[in-house]
């Protein structure tokens, strides 16, 4: 019973490690060496427009989303 609390304990402790490393996501440069992260990009604002082609808010009624 204690042998197999034992490796219960280690396989959680070993999983929770590699979880918490999947996580993490380190930057590399060409030579190998840690940097920092580029920022993400920004996602675009969405922007619509009416029937009549004209830009409208994306809630009004009739608006589609321009492509």
């Amino acid at each position: 019973m204690s042998k197999s609390l034992t490796i219960a304990i280690a396989l959680a402790i070993g999983l929770s490690a590699a979880g918490s490393s999947a996580f993490a996501a380190p930057c590399k440069d060409a030579k190998g060496k840690f940097t920092k992260c580029p920022a993400a990009a920004a996602a675009k604002p969405v922007k619509c427009k009416d029937a009549k082609g004209k830009f409208a808010k994306c809630s009004a009624p009739g608006a589609k989303p321009m492509t």
